[in-house]
C-alpha cells in the first residue's frame, strides 16, 4: 500500500493592520510638524535676545541725531559711520586702550586667583570631615549676601588703609574676595560627587594628595571648573560699583566706568555708548566660543567604555 504525502502546512500570512502605511505617514507628518513648532519657537525667542544686540550693533553705526530721530530709523540713513569706533578710542577723556587693557588685567587674575584658592578649598571640605565643617561652608555662602555696592565706604577705607588705592592689584582682591564663596561651593559639590573610592585606588597605586588631586579629581571635576571660571570672570569684567569709587585715574578704570564717561548731563553720545558695548561684549563671547568645547569634554571624562 503506497504511503500518502503529507497535506503541506500552511504558514498564516502576516497579520496586516489596516491602513498601516497611512499611519506611518501620519506619524511622520506629525514629527514633522512639532519640529517645525519647536524650530519656531526657538528661533523667537533666539530673536528675543539677540535683538538688544543688535540694536546695539546697528547703533554704533549710526550718527547720534539718527538715534535720536522720531521715528526712529533701523538701519543707518547716511551711510554706515564706521568713524564712530575711531573717534570712541581716541577721546582724550576716555582713554579707552587703557580702560580695556585694565578690564583685562583685573579680571583674569581675579579668576586665577579665585581658582588657586578655590579648587583646595574645595577639595578639602569635600573630602575631610573637620570640625565646624559645615560652619565654615555655611559662612561661606553667607557672603553671597554682601555685595560690592554696599561696601563701597568700608572697602575704599580699607584700601587706603592698606595703601592699595586707585590700583589693580585693588580690584583683583575685592572681585576674587566677592566670587570665591560662588566658586568654592560649585567645586565643592562636583568634588563631593567623586567617589572616595576613586581616591583610594590612586593612592593604593603609590599616588599622593597632590598627584590624586591634578591627575584624577581635576578632569572629573572639570565642568565645575569652568563653571567657576565662566561665572568669576563675567563677574569681574562687569564690576561697577567697587571700580566707581577705588579706581579714580582715568587710565586705571575699567570699560564699565569709562562708559559713563560718554553720559552726561544734558546728552548722551548714544553711538559711543553702543560701541563700547560691543567691545566689552566681544571677549565673553570669545570666552563661551574657546570653553564650549572643554566643558563638553569634562562632561564626558572618566566615562567607562
Amino acid at each position: 500500500m503506497a504511503a500518502t504525502a503529507p497535506a503541506p502546512v500552511k504558514v498564516p500570512a502576516p497579520l496586516q493592520l489596516p491602513g498601516g502605511r497611512a499611519a506611518k505617514r501620519r506619524s511622520d507628518g506629525s514629527s514633522s510638524r512639532r519640529m517645525a513648532i519647536r524650530s519656531a519657537v526657538g528661533a523667537v525667542i533666539a530673536l528675543t535676545f539677540l535683538t538688544p544686540y543688535l540694536i546695539m550693533a546697528v547703533g554704533s553705526l549710526k550718527t547720534r541725531s539718527e538715534i535720536l530721530a522720531v521715528p526712529p530709523a533701523y538701519l543707518p540713513q547716511d551711510g554706515l559711520q564706521f568713524g564712530n569706533y575711531a573717534t570712541m578710542w581716541d577721546t582724550p577723556e576716555t582713554p579707552l586702550p587703557f580702560n580695556l587693557m585694565s578690564t583685562v588685567i583685573i579680571a583674569v587674575c581675579s579668576t586665577v586667583l579665585v581658582l588657586l584658592v578655590a579648587t583646595p578649598a574645595a577639595y578639602y571640605t569635600a573630602r575631610f570631615r573637620f570640625p565646624g565643617r559645615m560652619i565654615f561652608l555655611f559662612l561661606v555662602i553667607v557672603t553671597q549676601m554682601l555685595q560690592p555696592a554696599v561696601l563701597t565706604a568700608g572697602l575704599f577705607r580699607q584700601m587706603l588703609w592698606l595703601d592699595l588705592n586707585d590700583t589693580w592689584l585693588a580690584m583683583i582682591l575685592i572681585n576674587a574676595a566677592f566670587n570665591l564663596s560662588f566658586a568654592l561651593w560649585i567645586m565643592h559639590s562636583f568634588f563631593a560627587g567623586i567617589p572616595r573610592e576613586i581616591d583610594e585606588a590612586a593612592q593604593i597605586d603609590g599616588a599622593g594628595r597632590l598627584r590624586v588631586l591634578f591627575t584624577v579629581n581635576l578632569p572629573l571635576v572639570w565642568p565645575g571648573i569652568v563653571t567657576a571660571v565662566i561665572f568669576t570672570f563675567v563677574s569681574a569684567w562687569n564690576e561697577f560699583a567697587a571700580s566707581l569709587v577705588i579706581m579714580s585715574t582715568a587710565e586705571n578704570q575699567p570699560l564699565s566706568v569709562a562708559l559713563t564717561k560718554f553720559i552726561g548731563q544734558y546728552s548722551t553720545s548714544w553711538q559711543y555708548v553702543f560701541g563700547i558695548s560691543i567691545v566689552a561684549i566681544v571677549p565673553v563671547i570669545i570666552l563661551f566660543a574657546v570653553i564650549e568645547k572643554r566643558l563638553i569634554g569634562g562632561l564626558t571624562a572618566g566615562a567607562v567604555k
